[in-house]
């Protein structure tokens, strides 16, 4: 795993890992709340885990699909 993004790849996979994590939490927070548990459970778990993810590569300086060979814009 070699650093293969900028300061700026990092910044936008933070911010979004963030963003991710937040509406991740309401989400579930929602499905405690009394909104169908199903869908907001599995959106919410889906985030959280992006988010999650999200913040490791900005952490490591590590993008997935720029090591698997795409090229990204940021």
């Amino acid at each position: 795993m070699q650093c293969n993004i900028d300061a700026r790849g990092r910044t936008v996979r933070r911010n979004g890992g963030i963003l991710c994590l937040v509406l991740g939490a309401i989400s579930v927070g929602a499905a405690f709340a009394g909104l169908p548990r199903g869908p907001f459970l599995g959106i919410g778990g889906f985030l959280v885990v992006a988010g999650a993810f999200q913040l490791f590569e900005a952490r490591k300086g590590w993008c997935v699909a720029r090591a698997m060979g795409f090229k990204t814009p940021v």
